[in-house]
């Protein structure tokens, strides 16, 4: 699918529109602006104008006891190249699966390419307006059971912190629309403006792991009787053999067990959160070196390039090639 392209990219100046939807969750909404907010070129000059709109310039009453008022009404919308939804307790798309009239006539307005994304419950929205039918979506994982109900045509995957599927992305609850943030900025902007940014709202550029890790459960201390150790280990050999039997015996542990603990430790099986390091490094490895795409894969532990390639695009959606020309600082 092709990205979407800035309207407003001859200015250099990326215009994002944020709709808030009455009852608003507060903290949702002050995240675009913050973040974006925070992206600016070398020199301090602002990469992003962020404008805060609703379906009428009134008061907007948000979840948290307190009301705003937006500078700007739907026609913010018409003029974005960015739209976000953030998390909302709007009662027809959350438990109707349904639009009201003016949101819908509100989201027609938006320009056929623009980038549209949401911020945890405000993927409600996108599904009751069929952005999302047919396609891979996150929202707060309290509410994946609702959502599935409401729309089974979206393919849901709640443990992730954020899906980008090219002109629609969407993050999980709360924080993690931080993370989108920083990463729409990585996408537009490249990794030293989103690593700045992420420096000054005192928040680490890239998170790793997903949504799962902070699902309620019991999670024992990991000192250094858990797999923190083996994890740590791990880490520094990425490019080495690292089967299931070879961690589980660093850890003294069996292998049913080290799954086990593994698991309640990081919400991840062991496979799955190596594979998960291993494209970290590779990303890493694209934007700091300049490797050949054979040699990044290898020293990842990815073995090949068409492994690369395959597990890039699953994770990020592009290419190794398009992520180092992209994302690459500088």
């Amino acid at each position: 699918m092709a990205m979407a392209k800035p309207s407003s990219e001859s200015a250099g100046v990326h215009r994002v529109a944020v709709l808030a939807l009455a009852p608003v969750v507060g903290f949702d909404l002050t995240i675009p602006p913050t973040v974006f907010g925070a992206a600016t070129r070398a020199d301090g000059a602002e990469l992003y104008d962020v404008r805060i709109c609703g379906l009428e310039v009134a008061p907007i009453r948000a979840g948290a006891g307190f009301s705003l008022i937006p500078d700007y009404g739907p026609e913010a919308l018409a003029e974005a190249d960015t739209v976000i939804i953030p998390g909302t307790y709007i009662r027809q798309p959350r438990y109707e699966g349904t639009l009201p009239d003016d949101l819908a006539k509100a989201l027609g307005t938006i320009r056929p390419g623009t980038r549209i994304a949401s911020i945890c419950t405000g993927a409600f929205v996108l599904a009751a307006a069929g952005l999302l039918d047919d396609r891979d979506a996150t929202t707060h994982w309290q509410r994946a059971e609702m959502f599935r109900a409401l729309y089974p045509k979206v393919r849901l995957n709640e443990d992730l912190l954020f899906i980008d599927d090219g002109d629609i992305v969407t993050s999980a609850g709360l924080a993690a629309g931080v993370d989108l943030c920083l990463h729409l900025i990585r996408r537009d902007f490249g990794s030293e403006v989103a690593n700045r940014a992420a420096r000054h709202c005192v928040v680490p550029p890239w998170r790793d792991g997903g949504q799962s890790q902070f699902i309620e459960r019991v999670v024992p201390d990991e000192g250094t009787d858990g797999t923190a150790p083996t994890r740590a280990w791990a880490l520094e050999r990425l490019g080495q053999d690292l089967s299931l039997g070879i961690m589980a015996a660093h850890s003294r542990m069996s292998v049913r067990t080290f799954s086990r603990r593994f698991k309640a430790e990081t919400g991840q099986s062991p496979g799955t959160w190596l594979l998960q390091q291993r494209v970290r490094h590779a990303c890493h490895l694209l934007e700091t070196t300049d490797l050949s795409v054979d040699r990044v894969a290898d020293t990842a532990g990815l073995g090949t390039a068409a492994s690369l390639r395959h597990h890039l695009r699953t994770e990020v959606g592009i290419s190794p090639l398009a992520y180092r020309k992209t994302f690459r600082a500088g």
